[in-house]
């Protein structure tokens, strides 16, 4: 197996893999990222995430870590993981450990302070998984966010539409 940087022509393999997790948490209707946007937020000429991959002899990819440069007002800059997948077939050999030091050491070399994720609370296996590591899974946080059609039905203040618009 081999741990490499995510490439563009990576991202059918990575979208399907993505798709094989939502069949995973049960919510297959949740993917609404698509190719091109994968395309456009990875390759495009403002990058918001990059992804490693594992793939197999046959340059199959069996895993990735996709992950993006966050900002902690307390911490300063860090590694925001995202979601490290193995396919089933692949879990349980060693490979998601390889993909997940190969984000530590990217944000050791990008000089990160931290490095965050999420896990969901019924994910036995990866709860286990980031235990083993000796990860800090922190139950004092709740998680927030608005739905795209919440998104676009909040009511902003009209000074900071304008100044967003404005780019102020």
């Amino acid at each position: 197996m081999n741990i490499r940087r995510g490439r563009e022509a990576d991202l059918p393999q990575v979208l399907a893999l993505i798709q094989e997790l939502a069949e995973y948490e049960k919510a297959p209707h949740e993917v609404t990222n698509t190719l091109s946007d994968m395309q456009r937020d990875g390759f495009g000429p403002e990058p918001i995430f990059s992804f490693f991959v594992a793939e197999d002899a046959a340059a199959r990819i069996i895993g990735i870590a996709l992950y993006y440069t966050a900002y902690s007002t307390w911490k300063g800059r860090m590694l925001f993981l995202e979601d490290l997948v193995v396919t089933e077939a692949q879990r349980g050999t060693g490979l998601g450990r390889k993909l997940f030091d190969a984000v530590v050491a990217e944000a050791r070399q990008t000089g990160a302070n931290r490095m965050k994720w999420q896990v969901l609370k019924w994910n036995e296996p990866a709860i286990g998984f980031y235990k083993k590591l000796g990860a800090n899974l922190d139950p004092e946080w709740d998680n927030g966010n608005l739905s795209h059609e919440q998104l676009h039905a909040y009511a902003c203040d009209p000074a900071a539409e304008a100044a967003v618009q404005q780019g102020q």
